[in-house]
């Protein structure tokens, strides 16, 4: 599992951290040169009567803060939450102070409005959006009532009628409130998308690094086998020629005891598996049980079951031991144990064309309004039915299921979730809980080993 603080670098209230002062200060010269030209048209080309020395005050306010920025500040400087919210504070006074000198609403440039807060709802945290929202209505309304009027070349009023007004105050009001939504609800989703994958990214990372650490124990083991061997031959020789000289013979048989001990420590490390082919691949009810061993011994009973149609067929498929099957079966395992009141059932079953686990748990099973949801990253699904997850109050992050289903669904499988009987064949216990079941189904063509390098075996027990 990842843990929780592995993850909070990433978290809402870190990534407005993540954009660069000069990224800010490149979109203000942007803006800086957008109401220049707007000016300049709407002075040379629609011979607009503008108070000038005011529109040249509020852009040069803008032109002041760039500078500043780029001189007082390291290039690479990131902004903290406060910081930014700062920065698009205060572009958006200097809009509204240009919209003040430009016409107010009846400037159709006032819709740029819009842009800051919508800015703020992708970058920072909801109080700091709710905020700028609540000054930008603010001063949309009063610019509609209060403002320096457009003047034509012989002196006249560009004014819309009050009812374009209202509507134009309308549509900027809606479309700040559903755009910010829209862009928080977004962002929002991408970003625990992104954290959920690098979590699952890390956790895969985990799975590959003890899978290539087993597989270098073992060679190690075997290739350390040979001078291991002719140092204890060695020291052997030396005792049966040093039986006279206490001191140096006790100094042999160390070193014949210390060669003993180093290939015991090394058959240890290596036991599961000396043949490189055993790290790769193995029966798949021996996966099931590699990915279920961290968490037999957590008080509650794991039951293993094999389920065929026809007893005819007992060969069990020889599958690829991907970091991917184990890891997510493992997550899976460890969601059932989590909220199972006593047992956890593991069936296995497979057929000519595909191998099917299930994994059913005795407690409270998923909550229905949820099934559909369920590997979504960041949403938890059941509460605790134990009294030690209830006493330590139990807070899932949603990761697991998340990074299991992601994990398993990179190797083509296919997974449902359901509410079942506490399995079935308990029902005649008066069992009360409804029980979750997971079911995962690969196609064997896509998990089982194209050779059995293990070799036949036919009397092969599983489970």
């Amino acid at each position: 599992m990842i843990p929780e603080n592995a993850l909070t670098v990433s978290r809402d209230n870190q990534r407005s951290r993540w954009i660069r002062l000069r990224t800010m200060i490149l979109l203000r010269w942007v803006a800086i040169l957008g109401q220049s030209a707007a000016v300049l048209v709407a002075v040379q080309f629609y011979n607009l009567r503008l108070e000038l020395d005011l529109i040249i005050f509020a852009i040069g306010i803008s032109v002041a803060g760039n500078l500043v920025a780029m001189f007082v500040f390291p290039k690479n400087e990131r902004l903290s939450e406060k910081q930014n919210m700062a920065m698009i504070l205060f572009d958006l006074l200097q809009l509204l102070l240009l919209l003040f000198f430009t016409g107010g609403l009846n400037n159709p440039f006032a819709v740029l409005v819009i842009a800051p807060v919508a800015i703020s709802a992708t970058s920072l945290p909801v109080r700091y959006t709710f905020s700028l929202g609540i000054i930008a209505i603010f001063a949309v309304t009063l610019l509609a009532n209060y403002n320096y009027p457009l003047l034509t070349e012989q002196g006249f009023i560009l004014r819309v009628p009050n009812i374009f007004i209202f509507g134009n105050w309308t549509a900027i009001v809606i479309s700040m409130l559903f755009l910010s939504f829209y862009s928080r609800k977004v962002t929002v989703e991408v970003n625990d998308m992104s954290d959920a994958l690098f979590a699952t990214q890390m956790a895969l990372s985990r799975e590959q690094k003890l899978t290539d650490l087993g597989g270098v124990v073992a060679a190690a083991a075997h290739e350390l086998g040979t001078p291991l061997a002719t140092i204890k031959l060695a020291s052997s020789e030396l005792m049966d020629e040093l039986k006279d000289k206490k001191e140096l013979w006790e100094d042999a048989v160390l070193i014949r005891d210390q060669a003993d001990r180093c290939r015991d420590i090394l058959q240890s490390m290596g036991q599961a598996g000396k043949d490189d082919q055993h790290m790769r691949n193995a029966p798949v009810s021996e996966v099931i049980r590699e990915a279920a061993e961290p968490h037999s011994d957590r008080g509650k009973e794991i039951i293993f079951e094999l389920n065929l149609k026809s007893k005819e067929d007992i060969s069990q498929p020889l599958i690829k031991r991907r970091p991917e099957i184990i890891h997510g079966l493992r997550n899976m395992i460890q969601n059932a144990i989590d909220f199972a009141n006593n047992k956890v059932w593991i069936v296995l079953s497979w057929s000519e064309t595909d191998i099917k686990i299930t994994i059913n748990d005795d407690g409270p099973g998923f909550p229905l309004q949820m099934i559909s949801r369920i590997g979504d990253p960041f949403v938890s699904y059941r509460k605790a039915s134990s009294p030690r997850l209830k006493q330590i109050d139990y807070q899932g992050m949603g990761l697991g299921l998340f990074i299991a289903k992601t994990l398993l669904e990179r190797t083509n499988a296919k997974l449902s979730f359901s509410n079942g009987g506490a399995k079935e064949i308990e029902n005649s216990k008066n069992v009360t809980q409804i029980g979750a079941i997971v079911e995962i189904v690969w196609l064997r063509s896509d998990i089982e080993a194209q050779n059995n390098f293990l070799g036949e075996n036919e009397n092969l027990q599983v489970f």
